[in-house]
């Protein structure tokens, strides 16, 4: 192996071989190749949370690259730059000396730039008969030039992800706007039904929201105040049903599952008889409900996932054949089954049976629990976005604990 490339640091501070890797992919430039020095220094910035980096650290990179005369670093030019630490302070806008190190040492673990110690550990270059540099000691620009690429990306990937971040705030607020102005309609208009226990809902779902959310805390909130969002319409919209063709205003009542996580009932809407004591009145049959999106029913159930073609669910029917699986393992009965997909269809279907296996062990009897969903969904009593949102609330908070 070649050792040009190895230089070792001055002084206690001790070589790694991470230290030599580093080094080595420094030196393995293409000949030719350019990058403009600010240019690199802005992907950098970009970079900085990926590269385990504070604004002080670019604020001493942004110093040591205004050293280099040129404007675009070269494989072709010395990279070696080297100032003193009080010309380094004086452009770093007075940082302290001790921070200045410890920032220095930042850059070097980071890989932006590496060591070339002097026999005496000052900085400072050689120059020849004609006034030309021929060897200077300081701090290499070189891995800024080789890793050109790699931080361009890794800038792109951040502002990807800020993108992601703003997008689903966004949808987040919406959402959040949506409920709470629609529970305030249904109120203040007198509409029929508990709205008191969704607002109840709402409020324990907007009181998860943490001080600093991260994405994917954003995106599991806002999927559950998206299935309220729709509960909340679907009862509306059946209300005004029978209020145009039965004069019945009373039909609907809220059905909200129990926030209790230890029942068993949690997954399922109270009906109305369980809710005010009330004997039920006839209701229309209601028609196949509407799957919820597949990628949120696995991320509610993803004790699903194993049961799909070569362990892995990427389409419904995938999901479907899988649910076939859990029901055999969960004791129903084939025509359980098949009346729960004639009534709610197969995708619905499919997606309360594994619903159920999430909570098989806090179920009796996972078969007589599909009938009586079943006869609800015939009633058009049933609805999956409250049994998912529960799942998604208890996943949730088995990650935050």
């Amino acid at each position: 192996m070649e050792s040009g490339y190895v230089t070792t640091p001055f002084g206690r501070r001790s070589m790694t071989l991470a230290l030599v890797q580093r080094q080595k992919q420094a030196m393995e430039v293409p000949e030719g190749k350019t990058v403009d020095k600010w240019r690199v220094l802005r992907d950098a910035a970009d970079a900085r949370s990926l590269l385990g980096l504070q604004d002080r650290a670019l604020a001493v990179l942004n110093a040591l690259i205004s050293f280099y005369p040129a404007q675009e670093l070269s494989s072709d030019a010395g990279l070696v730059v080297f100032p003193s630490n009080a010309q380094l302070t004086a452009r770093a806008n007075g940082i302290a000396g001790t921070t200045l190190r410890k920032n220095l040492a930042a850059l070097v673990d980071a890989g932006l730039i590496v060591r070339k110690d002097s026999p005496n550990g000052k900085r400072y270059a050689r120059k020849n008969d004609d006034g030309a540099v021929e060897e200077a000691f300081g701090f290499s620009l070189a891995p800024l030039l080789a890793r050109s690429e790699e931080l361009a990306a890794m800038a792109q990937q951040v502002a990807a992800e800020h993108r992601r971040f703003r997008l689903l705030k966004d949808r987040l607020t919406v959402c959040r706007r949506d409920v709470r102005k629609l529970i305030s309609a249904a109120i203040d208009e007198g509409a029929p039904g508990n709205w008191d226990t969704i607002e109840n809902c709402y409020v324990e779902i907007v009181g998860r929201i943490p001080r600093r959310p991260t994405a994917e805390n954003l995106e599991n909130l806002a999927d559950e105040l998206a299935l309220l969002r729709e509960e909340v319409i679907n009862r509306l919209e059946k209300q005004e049903f029978f209020k145009k063709s039965d004069g019945n205003d009373d039909v609907f009542g809220c059905h909200i599952q129990n926030s209790n996580t230890e029942s068993s009932n949690e997954l399922e809407p109270s009906s109305g008889k369980e809710q005010d004591g009330k004997s039920k009145r006839p209701v229309r049959k209601a028609g196949p409900i509407n799957p919820l999106p597949l990628e949120m029913v696995l991320r509610a159930c993803p004790e699903s996932k194993p049961f799909g073609p070569n362990g892995v669910i990427g389409n419904w029917r995938d999901f479907m054949l899988a649910a076939i699986t859990i029901r055999s393992m969960l004791g129903i009965s084939p025509s359980a089954y098949e009346e729960a997909c004639e009534i709610m269809g197969q995708a619905a279907a499919a997606t309360v049976v594994a619903c159920i296996y999430e909570r098989a062990g806090h179920i009796n009897s996972a078969g007589g629990y599909l009938r009586d969903l079943t006869g609800k969904a015939k009633r058009g009593e049933f609805s999956l976005g409250p049994m998912v949102m529960a799942l998604l609330r208890t996943g949730s908070e088995k990650v935050e604990g």
